[in-house]
């Protein structure tokens, strides 16, 4: 015996066959494209977002990049979540065009629905598409520059990418300082990929500008009571160690006393342990 799909789905669902459910899903992926196209470019206008899912928490987020944009409205049509994926998996690979993933496949689906209105197969579309790829990155490698032996040009070569990533966003008007802190601190990596070693610490107050790399290393501590601001020809002491007041630690187990004077016994203990550790250290 064979069960129809009706009999297996909720009776809430709504089911699309066919031309119905093709149509659907070029509507809907055309229109996430269509929602981010306005913001592309250095001339690509910004987006106010508002957030309706907690009336007493309406959070307003001022922005023109793809990926936040993306994330932050709900979808529900199962295409337009694929480009909503696409545009997420491109912010983490390469953290950069967004946008551009997300309009060049809403085009391709522009153009692939009016093949579709011509009676043209899907599959034949995807052939095409796919020798469209083999093409353009045989295109692309034959255009493409290598400055790698050249530090200068290499350099020079950075500076443009970065300065070009930074043209659509909010540092834009500072793009110019922003793109020489970023490529000097990559080049400090010395090829390694890993950014976590890049430690970006925020202070307000200053403007944009006033925001440089530290050639040495910047610990981000408040000064206690009475301590100096400014110490020059200092020793420095890097310790695996905690300086504050030693507690003796007795794991698994407890201990129990009689009297305050026991108590005052193990307190000694614990200032003559962090007596031994500061004399050492002197």
């Amino acid at each position: 015996q064979f069960m129809s799909a009706e009999g297996v789905i909720s009776a809430n669902a709504e089911m699309h066959k066919g031309e119905s459910a093709r149509m659907s899903s070029f509507v809907g992926a055309i229109a996430i494209a269509d929602l981010v196209k306005t913001t592309l470019g250095p001339k690509g206008m910004d987006k106010i977002l508002q957030s309706v899912s907690d009336p007493n928490n309406i959070r307003i987020t001022i922005t023109n990049d793809g990926a936040t944009i993306l994330k932050a409205v709900p979808v529900e049509n199962p295409a337009a979540k694929v480009l909503v994926d696409i545009a997420k998996v491109q912010d983490d690979t390469v953290g950069d065009g967004t946008t551009s993933v997300t309009v060049l496949c809403g085009e391709l689906l522009r153009e692939a629905e009016f093949l579709v209105n011509q009676r043209i197969h899907p599959m034949t579309i995807m052939a095409g598409w796919r020798s469209a790829v083999a093409i353009a990155r045989k295109a692309l490698e034959q255009a493409a520059v290598d400055h790698g032996s050249d530090p200068v040009l290499f350099r020079e070569d950075l500076v443009n990418i970065a300065r070009t990533t930074l043209s659509s966003k909010l540092l834009h008007v500072e793009k110019d300082h922003f793109a020489e802190l970023a490529v000097d601190a990559v080049l400090r990596l010395k090829g390694s990929g890993n950014l976590d070693y890049i430690q970006v610490i925020k202070k307000p107050g200053e403007s944009l500008r006033d925001s440089f790399l530290e050639e040495g290393f910047v610990l981000n501590k408040s000064f206690g009571i009475g301590q100096p601001r400014r110490v020059e020809n200092a020793k420095i002491l890097i310790a695996n160690t905690p300086m504050d007041t030693d507690k003796i630690k007795i794991y698994g187990s407890r201990v129990k006393v009689d009297s305050m004077l026991k108590v005052a016994e193990i307190e000694e203990a614990e200032k003559n342990k962090m007596r031994t550790k500061c004399r050492k250290i002197v």
